[in-house]
């Protein structure tokens, strides 16, 4: 269809022909020039409306699924987009199994078009009854006019890139592609790509990115399908624990791993630096070919695959908190540390108020300190263990007003301090710290904050 037309008859039209658009900071230190596949564009948000569609025209064109029947498949989520926006069209049900490592917001994308999601738990072996793939084809066994699509040996899948992907990346680069980075799961992606690109140039090179946890390196290298490489990994929509049948060994020419670590960093960095909110595996993409920057020279071209959008990932990587808990987040000043703590209350007292007002609050709550305020202004504190010597030489102490026993108030430090400089704050006797944000908001942080920051980096 005409890249230029504007009126569509309905939103599975509007699939393919997104844009190539060129990176420019965050692969600033690549002799060559790099450009993204940015397929995103598509109306489920990601690469997978391609093979969803191809997949499903193929099994109505072979007689396994008839009007108004389900389609049931194992998915991460993307598929699943792609899948449940052309039965809305085509008036299918569908009914989704995928797994507890899945993003919450994938979850509720797939249910907000209408398909029934079953989560699975993900650290069981493919044969498992439990597994996202065992149940999705027992459904299909259950269900009558059902069709299971198995999107991994599923050659409509690697069809669809072959027919739609490669030959819009071709035209957009004239042809003078020398490199395609793609991260690989099912095959289908590097598998179509390469198939149609080796057959208009054997010299242009497929890498395939894959993730520490996933079989799919040594294989390549090997041969072997080795199970021992197999572990559980927080990177989404790539890397496999088996073997695809959409692989072609030889037409990718090398597969890459990137940790879980480096491959959302680097999708927060391209948001931050290119303006493109990005999904995981594109962090990764990006992260591998930076890894791979000494086989490259200034003549070469370099298409990266961009598989989906950022919105997928708001809970997880875009989640400072999650970010941190992992010790995937940088953490060098008091700025970054508060960020990653998300939000959290500031309980604070008042110096009117009771001595056993704020012991009630810091069972309740589970702290050690409480600032102490007057109207707006921080007057003091209140510490765990400043009440404990007080009521040791006097019990009646709990019914004192905060006023009469509140101690000096805990450090201001400014925002843009470093961590490092913590240490002259906080101490054994003085045990957190106050900060005041831009808004003019109070946070607070405990040594426990900072250790816990410090055990993750």
């Amino acid at each position: 269809m005409n890249a230029a037309k504007r009126v569509y008859d309905n939103v599975l039209q509007t699939i393919g022909n997104t844009p190539l658009i060129k990176l420019n900071r965050v692969t600033a230190d690549l002799p060559c020039p790099v450009y993204a596949k940015v397929d995103f564009y598509n109306p489920g948000n990601s690469i997978k409306d391609r093979m969803a569609l191809k997949m499903l025209e193929v099994a109505e064109k072979e007689g396994k699924i008839k009007p108004g029947g389900t389609i049931i498949e194992g998915t991460s989520g993307n598929t699943g987009m792609g899948l449940a926006l052309a039965a809305i069209i085509k008036g299918y049900k569908c009914i989704f199994a995928t797994t507890d490592k899945q993003s919450k917001e994938k979850v509720d994308i797939l249910k907000a078009v209408g398909a029934e999601v079953i989560v699975c738990p993900t650290n069981v072996e493919p044969e498992d009854p439990r597994s996202y793939y065992s149940v999705s084809k027992r459904l299909a066994t259950e269900i009558p006019n059902s069709w299971y699509v198995n999107q991994y040996d599923n050659l409509a899948n690697r069809l669809a890139h072959y027919e739609s992907t490669a030959p819009e990346i071709w035209e957009q680069t004239e042809g003078k592609v020398t490199h395609i980075v793609v991260a690989s799961g099912t095959g289908g992606t590097i598998t179509g790509i390469g198939m149609f690109m080796k057959e208009k140039n054997p010299d242009i090179k497929m890498w395939a990115i894959d993730t520490y946890g996933s079989l799919l390196k040594k294989w390549f290298d090997t041969g072997e399908l080795d199970m021992n490489e197999v572990h559980p990994y927080i990177s989404e929509g790539f890397g496999e624990d088996f073997l695809p049948q959409n692989y072609i060994k030889e037409v990718i020419d090398h597969f890459e791993k990137v940790t879980d670590k480096d491959g959302a960093v680097m999708a927060r960095r391209i948001a931050k630096e290119e303006g493109l909110f990005v999904g995981y595996s594109a962090g990764s993409v990006i992260a591998g070919l930076k890894q791979m920057k000494q086989h490259l020279k200034p003549t070469d071209l370099v298409v990266v695959v961009f598989h989906d959008h950022g919105s997928r990932y708001v809970g997880k990587i875009y989640n400072d908190e999650w970010m941190l808990d992992r010790g995937f987040l940088e953490v060098s000043t008091v700025r970054d540390l508060i960020g990653g703590l998300g939000r959290r209350r500031l309980v604070t007292i008042d110096e009117d108020a009771k001595v056993s007002d704020a012991l009630e609050l810091m069972k309740k709550y589970d702290i050690e300190q409480i600032p102490v305020l007057k109207g707006t202004d921080v007057t003091g504190a209140i510490t765990q263990a400043g009440l404990f010597k007080r009521m040791i030489e006097n019990t009646d102490v709990k019914d004192f007003s905060i006023g009469d026993v509140k101690e000096v108030a805990l450090p201001l430090v400014e925002m843009d301090m470093p961590l490092e400089r913590l240490k002259h704050y906080i101490s054994k006797d003085n045990g957190a710290v106050l900060a005041k944000d831009d808004s003019g908001q109070y946070h607070i942080l405990t040594k426990y904050d900072v250790l816990n920051a410090f055990s993750k980096g």
